[in-house]
């Protein structure tokens, strides 16, 4: 059975995509820590992030940092966070997140919901980012 992820990257479920490419996509999370919370995710459903490829964990890395920089472009943010936890989805996942100080880098602080409305302001935002860094 596809995992969630898979099926938001096949567009079964619906997804507030910020970037897409042959071998992974990143989209906002819906219980964000902060505004911007981004996940990159392969499009191979592999469960522990230790396991992938050696060069889909590079593209990965390389993603994450291209989103990084484009919320830290957008959210005027101190730092750019990443956690790779795995516990949540069987499907390894970067979550990259703006912060401003230590204490915002965990996942108590995630909110229960955003609207839809909040999720497309924000990857509006971000993908203006990595079109004017291009």
């Amino acid at each position: 059975m596809a995992t969630l992820f898979t099926r938001i990257i096949d567009g079964e479920i619906p997804g507030t995509f910020v970037w897409k490419d042959d071998e992974c996509v990143a989209f906002l999370s819906i219980n964000p820590i902060t505004t911007g919370h981004a996940l990159v995710v392969p499009r191979m459903e592999v469960d522990h992030w230790i396991d992938l490829p050696d060069e889909l964990c590079r593209h990965l890395m390389s993603v994450g940092r291209t989103i990084g920089r484009a919320q830290q472009e957008a959210f005027d943010s101190e730092r750019i966070a990443m956690i790779i936890a795995g516990y949540e989805i069987p499907h390894t996942h970067l979550h990259v997140f703006p912060t401003t100080e230590m204490g915002q880098i965990s996942f108590s602080h995630a909110a229960a919901s955003v609207t839809p409305e909040e999720l497309h302001a924000s990857a509006d935002r971000i993908l203006e980012a990595l079109a004017t860094a291009s």
